[in-house]
């Protein structure tokens, strides 16, 4: 019993002094182990998709494209931008939320980018 009290509260003072960012990384890069998709960093251009992550950005009207809506895409080891055109909104697509999403891999600027992705939103927000 002793000992396990002691493993409790190592792992215990362990997460309380670890990074938040490094929790981060290994939440999402668990949650991607989970659902069983391979990691962005896997996937080359024109290859179809399907990620898992958190969106950490979500914006309207961007890069000169006024009739758009755009969000970054983080999956614990690189993010994707999705853009929807011709969308201002979408309900529940906001910072924070994790989704799944397929589509087709393209590049932008050097950038991995989803034009009209389709997208699941997972949990709550």
């Amino acid at each position: 019993m002793a000992t396990a009290a002691k493993g409790y509260f190592r792992r215990l003072s362990q997460r309380l002094t670890e990074d938040i960012d490094d929790l981060d990384t290994k939440e999402m890069v668990a949650a991607t182990e989970a659902a069983g998709v391979r990691p962005c960093t896997d996937y080359v251009r024109g290859e179809e998709i399907t990620m898992v992550g958190r969106l950490r950005t979500v914006s309207a009207g961007t890069r000169g494209c006024t009739s758009g809506m755009e969000a970054e895409l983080w999956d614990g080891h690189d993010t994707v931008t999705l853009v929807w055109l011709g969308r201002r909104r979408i309900p529940g697509i906001e910072p924070g939320r994790t989704v799944s999403v397929r589509g087709r891999l393209g590049d932008r600027d050097g950038a991995k980018v989803l034009y009209n992705p389709l997208y699941e939103l997972q949990g709550e927000p």
